[in-house]
């Protein structure tokens, strides 16, 4: 009864993220530094800053991944406005991780449309699990791994 308790829960926690990105996104998206010019970041500003993104709207993105995912994602990066990595936590389960993922394409469609992306997957120990290409033609999200 309690693996059961414990897997509903799982579920409504997904259910809740997959809300919170699909409706937030539309928010993260009309600020004015999402929709900056993808000008890549000054090399000699604060290193930091190349952390989650190596341009302006990419680090915000970045940043705010982390920040909304309640503690299912540790670290994320955007790269050239296309490219986004996440690391996961040991809080979501391998069958989330797809769910997830489909979540997480929709946000980064939201702030950096036009353009096909790319969002790739990793375990907690930094080993990828998951990429999943995004195609704005056919508008569908394709998965490898």
């Amino acid at each position: 009864m309690r693996k059961h308790l414990t897997k509903v829960y799982r579920s409504i926690i997904t259910i809740l993220l997959v809300s919170v990105v699909a409706t937030t996104t539309a928010a993260c998206s009309s600020s004015p530094t999402a929709t900056l010019p993808s000008a890549t970041l000054d090399r000699t500003s604060a290193y930091t800053q190349l952390e989650r993104g190596d341009s302006v709207a990419g680090q915000k993105f970045g940043d705010w991944v982390v920040s909304t995912s309640q503690g299912l994602i540790s670290d994320s990066y955007v790269r050239d406005n296309n490219k986004l990595g996440v690391v996961i936590t040991e809080q979501v389960k391998p069958t989330e991780v797809k769910t997830l993922t489909k979540a997480l394409a929709m946000g980064f469609h939201q702030n950096f449309p036009n353009q096909d992306l790319t969002i790739l997957m990793y375990a907690p120990d930094k080993e990828r699990i998951l990429t999943a290409k995004y195609d704005v033609q056919s508008n569908s999200i394709e998965y490898q791994g």
